[in-house]
């Protein structure tokens, strides 16, 4: 199947005959794709297209804006960029030395891996680009501002940070062909829905715009009216937890996690495990108590300068680090690939957050386990998740010697200030120097 591209712009490549046959089974051929981009994907390992790219790659290529419901880990970051970097490779710039694609991200992080995706999947084709977010030095700035009025094509950048080039008046925007809003939800989340409006003022008002969301919440659905033209809507389902992740769960009194977790990492064979806990406070005690506890582990969370985030996760890319203790900075956002185990330490209190923690191991059809802890108080949250993947996860029995902890009841969890609801055995209270090991300070709700 050819797919014509709706535009008018000159085509300045080799014009290639369509495929004589339908491609049966779904491969990136059938979009007729640049050589190079398919080069890029064969290096990567990628031969067959998810749900997302199957819809969005042919209607991006069509000249159509687009919104798309999509969670993180469906593929949605190559279902934008591979049609447009295509079309950037494929036809002459509107305006020599401009801009040519906008994509706008919530989060430093997610900028870096957009960035770096970008990279591997244009590394056959001469497209740059380059990522433009905040507290960086003065280099960094400099370097920024070369590739925002060099010609450079591709910009991923944090709002703030983009609209403060904006400001300054030097930006070379005038022949911007694509705007992607990416994570849209996160970003009217962390408030930047006004950055946003004043960014799209700056902007050509003759784009090609596509949004991609993990909800499509009434606000989404209003600033999609106010920037899209006429758009696509495509809604791939919340994923649920791959097949190939075992899921485990132990029920256990607050001050028997940091013990059973000690046990779990010193008799487990993962060589990479992400921890999850709820909070920036919980993340820095339970990184701090592990170290102590002779384990290679290092907090992640948004307090962390920018250089020592990048050098925590590229670590922990490269297996120097064994154990990311993360907020859920780490569940949305970060591709990090071959995790091992997950770990929730703290069950998160939106259901669709546990698909995207679990998410994190199992990817591309390898296996992974997840483990959570389910304390007296988190029950009803629990029974909340095993209702939205439509399941019962396996409870395990405690290790031995661990004694027991409370009987699972997420349907009828103790009330608030139960008698026993915050004692573990012995009559220990919850963060108490209590049992082998304790809770390290910072209970879950401080």
């Amino acid at each position: 199947m050819k797919y014509i591209r709706a535009t008018s712009r000159p085509n300045n490549r080799t014009v290639r005959p369509p495929l004589e046959t339908e491609i049966s089974t779904p491969d990136f051929r059938q979009f007729d794709l640049d050589p190079g981009l398919l080069q890029g994907l064969d290096a990567m390992g990628i031969r067959t297209p998810t749900p997302i790219q199957a819809q969005a790659i042919p209607s991006v290529l069509g000249g159509r804006d687009l919104i798309a419901c999509a969670q993180t880990g469906t593929g949605k970051t190559a279902a934008f960029l591979l049609p447009l970097i295509d079309v950037i490779y494929g036809y002459k710039p509107k305006v020599e030395g401009s801009i040519r694609a906008l994509v706008i991200v919530p989060t430093r992080e997610l900028a870096l891996q957009i960035d770096q995706q970008m990279q591997a999947i244009a590394y056959f084709t001469p497209i740059t680009s380059m990522a433009v977010y905040g507290g960086s030095d003065a280099s960094s700035f400099d370097q920024q501002k070369a590739a925002l009025t060099g010609g450079t094509e591709v910009i991923i950048a944090t709002p703030g940070k983009l609209l403060s080039h904006l400001n300054l008046g030097y930006v070379s925007i005038r022949g911007l062909e694509f705007l992607v809003l990416d994570e849209a939800d996160r970003m009217l989340d962390m408030g930047f829905i006004d950055d946003i409006n004043r960014i799209v003022k700056f902007l050509p008002k003759e784009r090609q715009t596509l949004m991609f969301s993990a909800t499509m919440a009434p606000a989404i659905r209003d600033l999609a009216r106010n920037i899209l033209h006429d758009p696509l809507e495509i809604s791939i389902a919340l994923s649920k937890p791959a097949e190939g992740v075992k899921q485990e769960a132990y029920v256990v009194h607050e001050m028997q996690k940091a013990p059973v977790l000690e046990h779990i990492l010193r008799t487990h064979e993962a060589t990479s495990i992400i921890i999850f806990a709820g909070r920036k406070v919980e993340v820095r005690n339970l990184a701090r108590h592990l170290k102590k506890k002779g384990f290679n582990a290092m907090p992640m969370h948004s307090d962390l300068e920018q250089a020592e985030r990048e050098q925590v996760l590229l670590d922990f890319r490269n297996r120097k680090l064994r154990i990311l203790v993360a907020t859920n900075v780490v569940s949305r956002g970060i591709d990090i690939d071959d995790i091992d185990l997950v770990i929730n330490y703290d069950v998160p209190q939106d259901p669709e957050d546990y698909v995207h923690r679990v998410g994190r191991t199992a990817r591309a059809s390898k296996t992974g386990q997840a483990i959570t802890f389910i304390s007296d108080k988190d029950m009803r949250e629990f029974g909340r998740i095993e209702r939205l993947i439509g399941y019962p996860v396996e409870k395990m029995p405690l290790p031995h010697g661990f004694g027991h902890g409370p009987e699972y009841k997420p349907d009828g969890a103790r009330k608030a200030g139960a008698k026993g609801s915050r004692r573990g055995p012995g009559g220990g209270r919850r963060g108490g120097k209590a049992g082998r090991g304790g809770k390290p300070a910072g209970g879950r709700r401080g």
